[in-house]
């Protein structure tokens, strides 16, 4: 019998001490535990969704590029890659004004458009001809330069974003919509400086409804225009709805043609697109996108409602870069000047 309470008392023993094992490592792991599965969930960087952003490097305009990289970089936490569209010549530039300043922590991608797709596509007019810049039409070709994304943000080169992207980029999109614009009709506080530089912000100061292909569309010519420089697109539904080439059928039309020109709205990249995506876009928040800062030298919006702007875009001829313009000085908080010093700000005492 003695043999037997022995082993008996020896196996709870064993139990006792398996079990106070247990708790002891319980209670002395759990938090090395969490500690690790909260690390597990933050590193993976799937986890944080990638947000592409497309801005154009033309010649002569790098500086307003890299404000607007600057401005973006500066105001969000979000994982941004940055394509950056330039022509041949002016790809080397660009990056190293990149490489060899602050923004060498940014990612990004350089990309070079080749202008040879737009020929015969881009009727010849000399009242604006800075309008008629291959990269002017990059917008047009975001699937063919952007392959992997299923969302992307398209911005004009003279823009500030004092807003985080993020912001923009969570932007809903209808179903079937392959894109979102502001309405040029959208915010009250817009009205008054639209009104003063005698802009127009209807099909009619884009579209010349003397033409009878224009007529035939059947679009009211008092329908707010929407402003195409800034975009949230849907590259899956662009592809499917065969955007580009919609839009390259009118570019093409207007050659024959001449359905609109730089002298109506100043749109030869925006008129096609009033057209295409006519009733078939989602809406912008408009804070997201203040502009017609650029259409006079001297109609200035109140510095409170700049302030609460997301995004300031100087559309027009008076660019911040040049003299004379507006609000420069929200514009130069974020410009970093050219480490070649080929690219220089124009101003009354240069």
């Amino acid at each position: 019998i003695l043999p037997f309470v022995s082993v008996n008392q020896i196996l709870l023993l064993l139990l006792v001490l398996t079990v106070c094992a247990i708790l002891y490592n319980k209670v002395h792991q759990v938090p090395s535990a969490l500690k690790n599965e909260t690390v597990d969930l933050e590193s993976p960087e799937e986890m944080e969704e990638e947000i592409p952003v497309v801005i154009c490097a033309a010649a002569g305009r790098m500086g307003a590029a890299i404000a607007a990289i600057s401005s973006i970089y500066s105001n969000t936490e979000a994982n941004v890659l940055f394509y950056i569209v330039g022509l041949k010549t002016t790809i080397p530039h660009i990056r190293k004004w990149i490489e060899n300043s602050k923004l060498k922590e940014i990612k990004f991608k350089v990309v070079e458009f080749n202008p040879m797709v737009l020929k015969g596509k881009i009727r010849q007019d000399a009242s604006r001809p800075e309008l008629l810049q291959p990269l002017n039409f990059v917008r047009f070709y975001l699937p063919l330069l952007i392959q992997k994304h299923e969302k992307v943000i398209y911005l004009d080169d003279d823009i500030i974003v004092q807003g985080d992207i993020q912001e923009l980029y969570d932007t809903k999109l209808a179903p079937g919509h392959a894109a979102a614009f502001s309405d040029d009709c959208d915010l009250p506080s817009t009205h008054e400086m639209v009104r003063s530089v005698g802009m127009q912000n209807t099909y009619m100061g884009f579209l010349d409804y003397r033409k009878q292909a224009i007529r035939d569309l059947g679009i009211s010519p008092s329908t707010c225009s929407f402003n195409p420089g800034v975009i949230v697109a849907n590259m899956t539904e662009w592809k499917h709805q065969r955007i580009t080439k919609q839009l390259e059928k009118w570019m093409q039309r207007n050659v024959e043609e001449n359905l609109y020109s730089s002298t109506l709205g100043g749109g030869v990249a925006t008129s096609p697109m009033l057209i295409v995506f006519h009733g078939k876009y989602s809406a912008i928040n408009p804070m997201w996108h203040i502009r017609h800062l650029g259409w006079s030298p001297d109609t200035r919006y109140s510095e409170h409602f700049l302030q609460e702007a997301k995004l300031l875009h100087w559309n027009g001829r008076y660019k911040p870069w040049d003299y004379p313009s507006v609000h420069t000085d929200l514009w130069e908080n974020w410009f970093i000047p050219d480490p070649s010093g080929k690219f220089k700000l124009t101003r009354p005492d240069s």
